[in-house]
């Protein structure tokens, strides 16, 4: 089985049938001038009842009869719609495949076989399957259609004569470089560890290069758990460390004549999945420890449902991963008990979401509400609107006193959606006042303005004047814009793999979440900066157009990886600097926007990165406050103008890298006297000098201490110690002689550490390690002693 594969095919919708798709078939696979199968080494399968295509075989195509099986399993059908019989060509491998000579049995009784392969298999949409309707009843359709499949890696292996599918030069590639990371070879019980590798990089190397990321949700995670398994069966190899991006050149290069882009965007590949490795492999080893514990105190052979969920909330275990590691050791997971923990996560997620959210998605009334508003918030700030649909609570009523959502046959007001923050503002009649805090988009896509009335009443049919809060509907617009020339910009710096992962539009800032592998740089983000700043001073054009979806996608408008769009869609072009899909508010020049200021850029997740920005007269009060910053620190230093800072700045780096130096001096002089007292209280374990001592000092003075007592000892051992805040710094420094009997500084300091639950190393000579526990100072001490 494949994570991912590459299957061929000829289509035709109400062309060609089977009159000529089967003979397409098999002058495909017979002829020599392509792949020239021996005749005589191909079987047939048909559907029982289909003797159009039996004919077509044996009369046609010159097929021995006694090659062919009729079957009553060849008939394609997946519940109701269009469905019809099928013909499959089977390839025979020979007896090497057939070690108990069983010989055609295999293929007519459709017993499990290696020896006859399935090639090829088309199938004849013609019928239309009803639920309860027999078969022989089926309508025939009216346009009938042929969909085929043949898997290439099938293909290549019987023409390679692989033993598998995986034994062809798809994956061998792969496999002889992963050899080189292992003692192990491609053999034996060591098949499967090596095919999974070869199989999972090629599918994750293919996803992020077409724009996924690794995630804790749909897809990214799915692309999680592919790469986390192919590390775990790497750790079965005896591979250390991260691997797996070592092996993305490798498929780039096998792939390259079909798949030319996965090469330019092999470093950025290799950097994710890095990063996603190291990441893995701290908490796989925390988790293999924790299940393994589980699996050693556990006496009724099951893993708890709790035990699991924590395995795959806290330590990021996929399910898969907890149950193949437990059936390995002879053990069953707790499903329900797993099931239980995760629907109590999701209701604590639900719980967690807004009401409106809740009711404008689950309200029978409003589900069932299906009259149509128009947005007109693109062309008019305001309008006279009649109200179509009153609701309390999600409850339709016919009237509202107080407060509720409302419906209208039109509207200004826009609806959250698309990263872009909702209007707020105030709808009025001469009776009736009212403000609007927040509009979301009702299941029937209908714009739905949760109101507060502060005069009078409102009932259905009433028609009033909405009027949006126009100024930050203005600030809206410009921030919008900005992050569409900020996408360009990060393009055009970052590099192409970038794409959006996510955006919040509001009036005070603007948010853009981004696909990249690692911290954008100063450097990056001052030319991103200025970039988008540039495109706002040219003053080009913001021109919107709603457009068929397949039109618009010919354009190059750059549109969401995964984003479901409707039939028709607005694209909106900001000169040559942008074009996207998009269905919010924009400005109508780019000039509009006055000036972008990034505020910040940070990690939000594994390979994503998320930059905030501002636009307008926000940006220049975050100008401002920096003007003042610099002012402030111009004062402090007492300089006269910000000009001078710098120089003041450097001066006083001199200043203090000078004193830093006088400061070594005499904590080097410091040390030599401390230790030279010191010195008089090491005691002796046979020919060696040995020194254990508490002593008040920081991690890199401890080691230069160490190393100065070690060398005023006769044959010197010493193990210094400093503790702070309950965790504990071990230094140590030996001898040459205590190195030659076979005590070195990394065991003393490892020794120490592991018995204050730690960890830690260094040169023989000199080395050191921390503990969490300092209340186990006098156990490590022990445990060193014993090792001398």
């Amino acid at each position: 089985m494949y994570t991912f594969f590459e299957m061929l095919g000829n289509f035709s919708i109400g062309d060609y049938f089977k009159k000529e798709a089967i003979p397409f078939a098999w002058h495909f696979l017979t002829d020599p001038e392509w792949m020239g199968f021996d005749k005589n080494r191909l079987y047939i399968t048909v559907y029982t009842d289909d003797q159009e295509a039996y004919d077509i075989w044996t009369k046609d195509c010159g097929v021995d009869p006694s090659h062919i099986l009729k079957s009553p399993n060849n008939f394609w059908e997946i519940g109701n719609g269009p469905c019809g019989p099928d013909t499959e060509i089977y390839y025979d491998r020979g007896e090497e495949y057939d070690p108990e000579h069983i010989g055609e049995r295999l293929f007519f009784e459709e017993l499990e076989n290696d020896r006859y392969i399935e090639t090829w298999n088309v199938v004849f949409s013609q019928y239309n399957s009803e639920e309860g309707v027999d078969r022989k009843d089926y309508k025939e359709l009216p346009q009938k259609n042929i969909d085929t499949g043949m898997g290439l890696e099938r293909l290549v292996c019987i023409v390679q004569g692989g033993e598998t599918n995986f034994d062809t030069d798809l994956f061998l590639p792969v496999i002889r470089e992963v050899e080189k990371m292992t003692d192990k070879k491609y053999e034996g019980a060591n098949k499967m560890a090596f095919r999974v590798i070869a199989d999972h990089i090629r599918t994750v190397t293919f996803a992020l290069a077409d724009g996924a990321v690794f995630s804790n949700e749909g897809r990214g995670y799915i692309l999680r758990r592919v790469l986390r398994r192919a590390v775990r069966y790497g750790k079965s190899l005896n591979i250390k460390g991260a691997y797996m991006y070592k092996l993305v050149q490798t498929v780039a290069d096998n792939m390259h004549d079909f798949y030319p882009y996965l090469e330019e965007k092999v470093p950025y590949i290799q950097k994710l999945v890095k990063a996603e490795e190291e990441r893995f492999q701290t908490t796989l080893n925390e988790g293999e420890k924790i299940l393994n514990d589980v699996i050693t105190n556990s006496e009724d052979k099951v893993l708890k449902g709790d035990v699991v969920f924590k395995l795959y909330d806290t330590y990021g275990f996929p399910l898969e991963l907890t149950r193949e590691i437990a059936e390995e050791k002879g053990f069953t997971i707790d499903q329900e008990g797993f099931d239980k923990e995760m629907a109590a996560q999701r209701q604590r997620a639900r719980d967690a979401r807004s009401d409106d959210q809740s009711m404008s998605s689950q309200a029978e009334d409003l589900m069932n509400f299906t009259e149509p508003s128009e947005f007109l918030g693109y062309q008019v700030t305001e309008n006279d609107g009649k109200v179509i649909g009153l609701f309390k609570d999600g409850v339709q009523v016919d009237k509202l006193t107080d407060e509720g959502d409302v419906i209208f046959d039109q509207t200004s007001f826009y609806a959250e959606s698309g990263g872009q923050i909702w209007d707020t503002g105030v709808i009025e009649n001469e009776e009736t006042s009212m403000h609007v805090t927040k509009v979301i988009k009702a299941p029937r896509k209908q714009p739905l303005h949760h109101v507060i009335i502060d005069k009078g009443e409102l009932s259905m049919g009433d028609t009033l004047h909405l009027s949006i809060n126009t100024e930050d509907r203005r600030k809206i617009r410009a921030n919008h814009s900005s992050l569409h020339l900020l996408q360009t910009a990060l393009r055009e710096v970052v590099g192409d793999h970038v794409h959006q992962a996510g955006s919040f539009v509001g009036p005070d800032y603007g948010r853009f979440d981004f696909t990249h592998y690692e911290k954008v740089t100063d450097e990056q983000l001052k030319k991103i900066e200025q970039r988008v700043n540039e495109f706002i001073c040219q003053g080009y054009p913001v021109v919107t157009e709603v457009m068929d979806l397949e039109e618009a996608k010919k354009t190059g408008a750059t549109a969401l990886f995964d984003e479901k769009y409707e039939d028709k869609v607005r694209v909106v072009t900001m000169g040559p600097a942008s074009k996207e899909f998009c269905g919010g508010t924009h400005v109508s020049n780019t000039a509009q926007i006055g000036v972008f200021k990034i505020i910040s850029e940070e990690s939000i997740g594994s390979g994503i990165r998320r930059i905030t920005s501002k636009t307008s007269f926000a940006a220049y009060e975050e100008f401002v406050k920096q003007q003042e910053m610099l002012e402030e620190i111009a004062r402090m230093l007492k300089v006269t103008s910000i000009g001078g800072v710098v120089n003041k700045v450097t001066q006083l780096n001199n200043e203090n890298g000078e004193l830093n130096r006088t400061i070594g001096q005499l904590k080097t002089q410091l040390t030599n006297a401390q230790s030279a007292e010191m010195a008089s209280e090491a005691e002796k374990y046979g020919e060696l000098s040995v020194l254990i001592k508490k002593v008040d000092a920081e991690g890199g003075e401890l080691k230069s201490l160490a190393e100065s007592l070690a060398g005023k000892l006769t044959d010197g051992v010493v193990l210094l110690y400093s503790t702070n805040g309950g965790k504990v710094v071990f230094a140590s420094a030996c001898s040459k002689k205590a190195i030659e009997k076979g005590i070195t500084a990394s065991n003393i300091v490892k020794t120490a550490a592991q018995a204050c639950g730690g960890n830690g190393g260094g040169r023989p000579d000199l080395a050191s390690a921390g503990g969490k526990d300092a209340s186990k100072v006098s156990e490590a001490i022990a445990k060193v002693k014993e090792l001398l």
